[in-house]
């Protein structure tokens, strides 16, 4: 609590603070309802355990250097090796930790790329520190550092770097819904190539007679059947008659 003392940093409050005023927006201008099942159910997924068996933080930002701190201990139930915390876990930390960062300091931005190096493992129940701050600013691109270390700072655990883009609502979920999530949140980056459309062929009219074959003169049935019937066929025909 001493990062609040001199009023420089100040304590982020829970989730469901933080995210309410945040998701109304995100809802009103980039969410498409038909893309949203079940939402009344959802929870935030670094604060879906119980307390003490997974995710246990408390984040702190400071405006004037766009930056976050993030104290961190994992519970037992997020171990990968025994006796360390999975690496998944700390990735979803970090990818949380930045992108508090990148949506404090930039507006609301999504991860477009996350990059970790993973120096050594982070023993479970112990205390972690996730310092994330904002690098620089290209256009809706936000580049933003991160690195997790022992309490001490004696042990660099983990570093990375990401990158979020900045969500545009003239190019939002609603309006753009058909052409896919990621679509918009992409822009500004290498594009995929082009999908050019085979085009359909032309009708064609009054199509060519095809001149019969020899073949189709054999299959054809012949108008003196009754001429080369055998004896048999001619004498049932007459008594048919």
């Amino acid at each position: 609590m001493k990062k609040c003392e001199d009023g420089s940093w100040k304590r982020l409050p829970s989730y469901k603070q933080i995210f309410s005023k945040n998701f109304q927006e995100f809802q009103t201008l980039y969410l498409d309802p038909s893309l949203v099942k079940g939402e009344e159910r959802a929870q935030l997924f670094t604060r879906s355990f119980e307390n003490g068996l997974g995710f246990e933080y408390v984040m702190f930002y400071n405006d004037a250097e766009k930056r976050v701190l993030c104290f961190l201990q994992v519970g037992p139930h997020l171990q990968g090796a025994p006796g360390f915390v999975h690496g998944g876990a700390i990735a979803t930390m970090m990818d949380s930790t930045t992108g508090t960062c990148a949506c404090r300091a930039g507006g609301i931005a999504m991860t477009a790329n996350l990059n970790i190096n993973f120096k050594r493992p982070i023993p479970l129940s112990s205390v972690v520190v996730i310092d994330s701050q904002l690098d620089r600013v290209e256009g809706r691109k936000l580049f933003v550092s991160c690195n997790v270390r022992s309490v001490d700072e004696k042990t660099l655990h983990s570093e990375a770097s990401a990158l979020f883009i900045k969500l545009d609502p003239d190019k939002s979920l609603r309006k753009r819904a058909d052409d896919g999530f990621h679509t918009f949140l992409h822009e500004g980056l290498p594009p995929p190539e082009a999908v050019v459309p085979t085009p359909a062929p032309s009708p064609v009219l009054n199509p060519p007679q095809r001149k019969p074959a020899d073949t189709d003169l054999l299959e054809q049935p012949s108008k003196c059947d009754s001429q080369n019937s055998p004896p048999s066929q001619l004498l049932n025909k007459e008594h048919s008659l």
